[in-house]
């Protein structure tokens, strides 16, 4: 192969990853040489200013997006670089790409499949470029940063969408609708045998007769094929103790991450995790392996994909209740043969402890516990359509980003409506990925009748998209608009009073309304310790009293329709 064709890996010592610059230079140079294999070019600007590139291949030149749909052709979508310190996957796209350039045959194998990609995601992080961020790693001599240029991990803000960057990838994937997703990272945890691990869209939350073929049918032939292509690949390893002899559980990957968040386009994804601790030419080895065997199985199975897909969607019109919370099935744990190494305990020389070691002059191979079962434990009725006024423009923004159908109110009226009363929220004590996230979640079902003003938006779940905007909408829901903080306005009581003022009042608020009084009553019997605590008796009164009740005081704004 002449140098030219070869991708900076190819021409390093299989220990050294491409730069950003390299990298888009090199694919420019390719689409030059190939325009009736390849299309490349940018889709959009990153937080820091920086173009973000995206590439298309089509055994038969046809190109634009719009035909591609309109003809019902399956899309395969390769994302690389969204931690750019586990780049394997980078590197390889180049030499696949290169190859169906090159290669007739490897082209004309695609068929009728779209073979779309960005080579390298976080740009911004690509470009902070050292080799001291990534403790637990063997290699590249040199890597990206993990945080972009907001220092945010984008694989934590795909429903967020803090970033610029989050906000073109929803474009894009929204865009081309693909059928399957691979994107790739490398692990970092357990010591075990296996050079690839993989994490896929959880099939209980992808649901359905699609969850089901990616369990029963696309997973085991993964499995089996990479076997045969000399990478025996396991589940991601995630120990339900502290080593994966207990055991090891399912990512339940929510909509903050990649994998779920195609899980909210019915798309089946795949997130294929490197150990961190074999050479980086075994991890790309690995991976090239991987890509290729999920783009084959979904050029061979493209039609059934595509069915299901069309099912799944078709189903979400009419659904009388979602499922929005899922938790892992303890009791109903399946099995895999996992080949590990002894797990082992010895004193620390660093403090008075004990500490894990894993012994590879001690193999073993047996079957352990595989916790891949995850059951919903929160369903909420479907309404007819949700309400959401104008002044919520976060929120709406994010749900026009992701294709979903929405009406605008065109005169004032006075609509009923099922709302949600926040009775309580506890949220993190430190800020994860930019926001204090909430937690746990108390909500109170009510019912009133509120003003719909001209412009606000009505969401009806009659739709294809109705997925993404009941797990976004529904404040119980994993990765809600609400958990993210994008309503936190509404849990600040707007009015205050003065103690030395209030004080009187309160004692002539509680003779004049008993049902005030009654709730005080309960209240003191189940506070007794407050009742010396001024500030705690009068902000109850305050809170719970009807002359200076607040009605958007912790009424979630997002209304529904029944």
């Amino acid at each position: 192969m002449p140098n030219e064709m070869k991708t900076p890996y190819e021409l390093g010592n299989q220990n050294q990853t491409t730069t950003w610059s390299d990298c888009i230079a090199w694919y420019e140079a390719l689409a030059r040489d190939y325009p009736g294999v390849l299309r490349f070019g940018t889709i959009g600007t990153s937080d820091a200013g920086l173009p973000i590139h995206a590439g298309v291949v089509s055994a038969d030149g046809v190109f634009g997006r719009e035909q591609i749909k309109d003809s019902g052709r399956p899309v395969f979508f390769n994302n690389n670089g969204i931690h750019p310190g586990e780049p394997e996957g980078v590197d390889g796209c180049m030499a696949l790409v290169r190859d169906f350039c090159t290669q007739p045959a490897r082209l004309a194998a695609l068929g009728e499949t779209v073979f779309i990609f960005i080579p390298l995601y976080n740009v911004d992080g690509s470009i902070n470029r050292a080799n001291t961020s990534r403790v637990n790693q063997d290699g590249p001599e040199q890597f990206g940063f993990r945080g972009n240029s907001r220092h945010l991990d984008l694989n934590r803000d795909f429903v967020k969408c803090d970033t610029l960057t989050a906000q073109v990838f929803n474009r894009f994937f929204t865009a081309w609708d693909p059928d399957v997703m691979v994107d790739t990272h490398t692990s970092n945890g357990a010591d075990y045998s296996y050079t690839m691990t993989l994490i896929h869209t959880q099939p209980d939350k992808l649901g359905g007769e699609l969850g089901g073929f990616l369990r029963d049918t696309m997973l085991p032939a993964l499995y089996a094929d990479m076997a045969q292509r000399g990478w025996p690949t396991c589940p991601y390893v995630n120990p339900v103790k502290d080593s994966p002899d207990h055991g090891i559980a399912d990512f339940l990957e929510t909509a903050r991450f990649s994998t779920g968040y195609a899980a909210l386009h019915h798309t089946i994804g795949f997130m294929p995790e490197t150990h961190m601790l074999k050479p980086f030419q075994d991890r790309y080895e690995s991976m090239r392996a991987l890509v290729e065997s999920a783009l084959d199985f979904t050029v061979q199975h493209a039609a059934q994909i595509q069915a299901l897909r069309r099912a799944a969607k078709a189903a979400s019109r009419t659904r009388a209740e979602w499922p929005i919370h899922w938790a892992m099935d303890e009791t109903n744990p399946g099995s895999f043969r996992f080949k590990g190494y002894e797990a082992k305990y010895k004193p620390s020389v660093l403090g008075g402890y004990t500490r894990l070691h894993y012994d590879r002059n001690s193999p073993w191979e047996r079957d352990i516990a595989w916790y891949n079962r995850f059951n919903a434990d929160i369903t909420v009725p479907a309404p007819t359509a949700y309400v959401i006024p104008q002044a919520w423009r976060e929120a709406v923004e994010r749900l026009q980003l992701n294709g979903v159908q929405l009406e605008r109110v065109d005169a004032d009226r006075m609509q009923e409506v099922d709302y949600y009363h926040i009775a309580s929220v506890a949220s993190r004590p430190n800020a994860y990925e930019g926001h204090l996230f909430h937690d746990d979640v108390q909500l109170e079902r009510r019912r009133a009748q509120v003003l719909l003003r001209a412009g606000d938006y009505i969401v009806p779940l009659d739709q294809e998209q109705a997925r993404y905007a009941v797990e976004t909408l529904e404040p119980l829901a994993h990765d809600s608009f609400f958990r993210w903080g994008f309503f936190n306005s509404v849990l600040e009581k707007k009015e205050a009073y003065s103690d030395y003022v209030f004080e009187d009042e309160a004692e002539q608020l509680l003779r004049d309304e008993p049902e005030l009084a009654a709730k005080f009553n309960d209240w003191k019997a189940a506070n007794p310790g407050l009742l010396s605590n001024q500030e705690a008796v009068l902000d109850f009164i305050f809170a719970n009293c009807a002359k200076y009740r607040e009605p958007e005081w912790r009424r979630y704004p997002v209304f529904m329709i029944a």
